[in-house]
């Protein structure tokens, strides 16, 4: 069994000026003011319409991310819309396969929940959780050993089991997803990925997103 890190890769985002300018080219049509576009004044417009709450607009330019997390926290993701989605399909992905490591992989608990492994406790619960992990394994290869499909097997697997998802969202539902998924109340689990996802975003778009605050700034 292989225990691993939530990741976050940035698959597809135009550059922030291609973007800015896009934006604010088709948000001034709304006012019929494109002869005020000049030199600097995309981010000035683009931070005006945010401020009203006029954030339509935005919906004109995609960005599609892969998150690496558990099955549990994609169960959550799905429910954003509008949003497309890939995910690595249990079905089909026999993880006894020489190209999955002849194992299954599945998410560290104690990195989503910030355990200390040298306290008693957290290191009770984490060897729960491990040892819980290690068992789902062995019955999965063991119905596997029986003649069961990967379809039927999956059903042994964890909500920790490392999964991949796709996700393009146009940049106002990207808005929506880190307000609500970087929040004290979102699951810690979440949260990590999220937060992980928000500082690339800050990083590469700033102008979208830098009014966006999170529990750990």
């Amino acid at each position: 069994m292989n225990i691993i890190k939530p990741e976050v890769e940035i698959i597809d985002m135009a550059d922030y000026d291609t973007i800015v300018k896009k934006i604010e080219r088709i948000g001034r049509v709304c006012y019929k003011s494109e002869s005020n576009i000049s030199d600097g004044s995309a981010e000035r417009f683009i931070k005006n319409i945010l401020s009203r709450g006029h954030e339509s607009v935005i919906e004109h330019e995609a960005i599609t991310v892969r998150f690496i997390c558990d099955r549990g926290v994609t169960h959550e993701i799905v429910r954003h819309r509008i949003a497309s989605y890939s995910q690595e399909s249990t079905r089909y992905c026999n993880y006894t396969s020489d190209k999955f490591g002849n194992e299954i992989t599945v998410i560290d608990l104690a990195s989503g929940f910030n355990y200390d492994l040298n306290n008693a406790s957290d290191k009770k619960k984490y060897d729960i959780w491990k040892r819980s992990m290690e068992e789902s394994e062995k019955a999965y290869f063991e119905m596997l050993e029986a003649g069961a499909t990967a379809q039927e097997a999956r059903s042994v697997l964890p909500n920790s089991l490392k999964t991949e998802i796709v996700i393009t969202m146009n940049i106002r539902s990207w808005r929506n997803f880190f307000k609500l998924r970087t929040d004290k109340a979102a699951h810690p689990q979440m949260q990590e990925v999220a937060d992980i996802a928000l500082a690339e975003f800050k990083k590469r778009l700033p102008i979208f997103f830098e009014d966006i605050v999170t529990v750990h700034d």
